[in-house]
């Protein structure tokens, strides 16, 4: 009988009917490195932006299926994005610091998340990383350390802020996500905190390899004092000596990126247990917390969850929430390694924690690679085999009399298991303490003294709904709780709700880019600015929006259809984009670079005047209207079929949107 049959009588007696290997877990000889937790990223970017305007209940049930302890990931660690208004996967998260003298500790979401993750486990560890910065600080370069300490105080701003404004301690900062690092700049920012009272707040770096900051940290002993964490990027389970040499903390501060199917969670299985017994890392975060951005975008649901419809309130809780159960529902951040962990003869791998008051949890996995997705983190293979295998525990942990049983199975949906409590195993005879163990391809198990554990629940979400075919927003919002309208992804620039004091009456409340200077990029960000919204297979609809375009001479705004790219391909995507510009011209593209232009001419157009553009698609033709008047009639359009509708801005400058609405046909 196998261990999913519930009985735990014949886990042991299975030990009679083939040959077990033995494994001990001992304590004898001291611990292993002490754990600092299992977490996910918000951020690079933009992942979390369907999230937030989630309608409750469903956002509160999501929000406990990803932080509550002892209901669902029960995660340790929470990381975001400090946003800094660039494309940095998914979208753009905007900046606390558009401008030199400009802050507000109020935009994005990721405050609001992370005080929601507090909430529910006041102990959950906070992290702080910059994908890109604002231009600003670049003073017209595209890198970041061009003043170093006006880029600490940045970052330091950002730290202060959350504390002053939303009462929360950060506690590890990072320097450029997968970027060069500069040696001068992380001593600056470990100055720039002390002097603001911040020496609690730890260092992490470099978020991207081993090397070459292990190195560095080991030939500079200034850099070797302020560095507290080496953090690396989909490590595949391994770190290097260099990396081990300095006995600093080794994490893999970002890992996972795997679709979030049972496939990918046992991808994340493999790496929650082997990260430590092949590299040593006492954390994991996983990229990302919840695909929570327009599908077909890039790295599509690569979540621990997903949860893109706020529509319709629908969400998907996925096998990786019940796999980080494993571990995170029976551990807790300064519980410590055993020294005795490691691989399973037939493939798998084991590890164990204590809390160093008599509790223990083993966390046994045996995930095939056969039909491994890892998308970057590239493992090794192992075949795994049936085996049994027979745990013996000693030193302290012999007189154990019962450890309650944990266990998953992913796979064919018959023969899918996800977090079910067994039977306990009993544990009669202290002075051979032990239990053996059927283990099967793509099993989970945890064995633990603990008692807390619990399969979570809230009542089924709605069913899945697409986008709404009408869909209107005159952003007539006097304070919003977040910056960017409900269900507009920005993928390059920043839109925000404004209030136009100028205009007291119809256009009072609008939408305006507010980036009149491109960031510094991290990655491949349009030259243009770029808000989607809507279904991706959307084909047939017209689009209707008044624009104002800020920017004499040179200024232009337009409105868009069949989208086909976002997040970092944003630069290459196509569509029909209606374009108007202040110096009394128009134009219909085929891309948002503009280089496929399908028809241009004059019409009756100046800055800061409100105008109103209607866009047409319909098969293969498209037409266009200013103030409803015709400006051009049936173009052909035979490339992309189908995409989102969009809004945006010739280049990085003012403009407002308002009255926005669509309207899908068959």
């Amino acid at each position: 009988m196998t261990a999913a049959a519930g009985s735990a009588v014949p886990l042991l007696l299975c030990a009679l009917l083939a040959p077990s290997r033995a494994y001990v877990l001992d304590d004898s000889d001291g611990l292993g490195r002490e754990f600092d937790g299992i977490g996910a990223v918000s951020g690079g970017g933009a992942t979390s932006r369907l999230l937030v305007n989630y309608p409750e209940p469903y956002r509160s049930q999501i929000l406990d299926y990803l932080f509550k302890p002892n209901f669902g990931a029960s995660l340790h660690i929470l990381k975001v994005e400090i946003g800094g208004d660039g494309q940095t996967t998914d979208g753009t998260e905007p900046s606390h610091m558009h401008y030199a003298l400009d802050e507000n500790y109020f935009r994005g979401y990721e405050w609001w998340l992370m005080k929601e993750a507090k909430k529910r486990n006041p102990n959950i560890t906070l992290i702080g990383l910059p994908w890109s910065f604002p231009g600003w600080l670049g003073k017209g370069f595209n890198w970041p350390y061009v003043n170093l300490h006006l880029t600490a105080y940045y970052v330091t701003s950002w730290i202060v802020g959350a504390k002053t404004y939303h009462d929360l301690d950060i506690d590890y900062i990072g320097i450029w996500n997968e970027r060069t690092f500069d040696v001068s700049y992380i001593k600056v920012l470990r100055r720039m905190l002390n002097y603001q009272g911040l020496q609690q707040v730890k260092i992490i770096a470099s978020d991207n390899l081993w090397e070459p900051i292990s190195a560095s940290m080991l030939l500079d002993s200034k850099l070797f004092e302020v560095v507290d964490v080496i953090g690396a990027h989909y490590p595949g389970t391994r770190s290097v000596m260099d990396a081990r040499l300095t006995k600093k903390k080794l994490w893999s501060s970002e890992d996972f990126s795997t679709v979030n199917d049972d496939v990918g969670a046992g991808c994340w299985a493999r790496i929650l247990n082997q990260n430590y017994v092949n590299g040593y890392m006492t954390a994991t975060i996983a990229w990302n917390l919840v695909a929570s951005y327009y599908d077909h975008l890039p790295y599509g649901q690569c979540g621990l969850m997903t949860a893109q419809e706020p529509w319709s309130g629908h969400y998907v809780v996925q096998a990786p929430i019940w796999v980080s159960a494993h571990t995170t529902q029976f551990t807790q951040p300064g519980w410590r390694y055993l020294k005795t962990v490691g691989h399973l003869e037939k493939g798998g791998s084991y590890v164990a924690l204590t809390d160093g008051l008599g509790n223990l949890t083993i966390i046994i996995e045996t995930m095939s690679h056969k039909h491994s997705r890892c998308i970057r983190p590239l493992l090794p293979y192992f075949n795994v085999s049936r085996q049994f295998a027979t745990f013996t525990l000693k030193g302290s942990f012999s007189e154990i009399p019962e450890l309650h049983v944990w266990y998953t199975r992913i796979g064919r949906p018959s023969q899918r298991y996800l977090f079910n409590q067994l039977d306990s195993i009993w544990l009669l005879d202290s002075s051979t303490a032990s239990f053996t163990l059927e283990l099967k391809e793509d099993e989970l198990f945890t064995l633990t003294t603990l008692t807390t554990g619990s399969k979570g629940s809230h009542p089924l979400p709605p069913r899945s709904k697409p986008f709404p075919r009408v869909y209107s927003d005159d952003f007539n919002v006097d304070y919003p709780e977040f910056s960017e309208a409900p269900n507009f992804a920005d993928q390059t620039g920043v839109f925000e709700y404004f209030t136009n004091d100028e205009d007291p009456g119809e256009h009072r409340f609008t939408l305006r880019q507010v980036l009149n200077q491109r960031p510094i990029t991290w990655a491949a960000d349009a030259y243009n600015t770029l808000s989607v919204i809507g279904d991706y297979k959307w084909s047939n609809l017209t689009i209707r929006c008044d624009v104002y375009i800020e920017t004499p001479m040179t200024g232009g705004v337009f409105i868009a259809g069949r989208v086909n790219k976002g997040g970092i391909l944003v630069r290459s995507a196509r569509g029909v984009f209606f374009w108007i510009f202040a110096n009394g011209t128009f134009k219909v593209t085929g891309d948002l670079a503009g280089w496929i232009i399908y028809t241009s001419g004059h019409v009756d157009v100046t800055e800061k005047n409100w105008y109103t553009l209607t866009l047409t698609i319909k098969g293969r033709y498209c037409s266009g209207k200013l103030n409803d008047k015709p400006v051009w009639r049936n173009i052909r359009v035979n490339f992309p079929r189908n995409g989102w509708a969009g809004i945006g801005t010739y280049s990085f400058e003012f403009a407002q949107f308002d009255n926005f609405h669509v309207e899908v046909s068959r």
